[in-house]
């Protein structure tokens, strides 16, 4: 037996902004604002030096202004709802916009995962097969890659906001994040979450988990390569090619999969850590994948440089 109450869907999720740091709300805000900005300009620099500059139209930098793309979407996705809640203490959200947020969230991460693969691809056949480079990259096959990682990403969670929708909301409706998540949502339904936990289980798999084995090896057989180079020098020059793309990889996949794996099996874990890793994942990677580019990128560097003296 349930009352007819508790079978009720609320009609309003609460997000939650730093528990117990009520008191510097106010600094706190001017750090994610700050951070934003500065992800928001400097990716959105990244896109217009490529796009403007002719001699930037080569595979690496193309995936850069994926990567770039990518990142800006996903500061635009949640910094709404986190400067909500700083700036007005606008903690609720419908379930429609948190539906509509957890599924552009979940799409951006999955298609960062796979251009951070298609990166890792041209380094590959940058230094692996130097001979084919142009023949390998050529430009309709990279068109090809960025759209069926789109339709990867996006036709992967198409199905969760319908799942979710599904669902009797009858417990707490406080969210532990300032955005929403497909882990958090589903926790929060009275009914049964088995095919949403196997589902979500399979997306991390066949996305986040492949896309990083395969990263992984491309750089086994890339280190394989580099060591077979008798000159110091240029082992050296081909492995610092390298530096700014495994950066943006651990930028990407350490907060992401400390997330899940804290999501899903850390009960006993303080909130406040879920919470810090939460913005770590949401804001760290849009805000240092374009500084990281443009310090260890002599060409970005230059063409930043030359903007700004102008």
């Amino acid at each position: 037996f349930m009352l007819n109450d508790t079978q009720m869907k609320p009609t309003v999720f609460l997000l939650t902004g730093i528990p117990g740091q009520e008191a510097i709300n106010l600094w706190i805000s001017i750090l994610f604002f700050s951070m934003y900005v500065i992800s928001m300009m400097g990716n959105s620099v990244i896109l217009f030096i490529i796009k403007t500059d002719l001699s930037l139209h080569e595979p690496m930098y193309v995936f850069l202004s994926m990567l770039a793309l990518t990142d800006l979407c996903l500061s635009i996705s949640t910094m709404p709802t986190i400067l909500g809640i700083f700036w007005f203490k606008s903690r609720e959200i419908s379930i429609n916009a948190c539906l509509v947020q957890l599924f552009f969230i979940h799409s951006l991460s999955c298609i960062e995962s796979s251009v951070l693969l298609s990166m890792a691809f041209d380094r590959y056949v940058a230094i692996c097969n130097p001979l084919r480079y142009a023949s390998v990259l050529t430009t309709p096959r990279i068109v090809r890659m960025g759209l069926v990682f789109t339709i990867r990403g996006m036709g992967l969670i198409f199905p969760l906001p319908f799942l979710l929708k599904r669902f009797q909301y009858c417990r707490d409706n406080v969210l532990s994040h300032s955005y929403c998540l497909h882990q958090e949502v589903m926790k929060l339904a009275c009914s049964d979450i088995t095919v949403n936990s196997i589902y979500g289980l399979f997306v991390i798999i066949s996305t986040v988990g492949l896309d990083s084995l395969l990263i992984l090896l491309s750089y086994v057989m890339i280190l394989r390569t580099v060591l077979s180079i008798a000159s110091r020098e240029e082992r050296f020059k081909a492995l610092n090619t390298c530096v700014s793309h495994v950066c943006a990889v651990l930028l990407f996949y350490i907060p992401m999969i400390g997330l899940s794996v804290i999501h899903r099996f850390g009960g006993s874990s303080s909130p406040l850590v879920q919470i810090l890793m939460g913005y770590v994942y949401m804001l760290v990677p849009p805000l240092m994948n374009p500084i990281v580019y443009s310090v260890k990128t002599k060409e970005i560097r230059a063409r930043i440089t030359r903007v700004l003296l102008r």
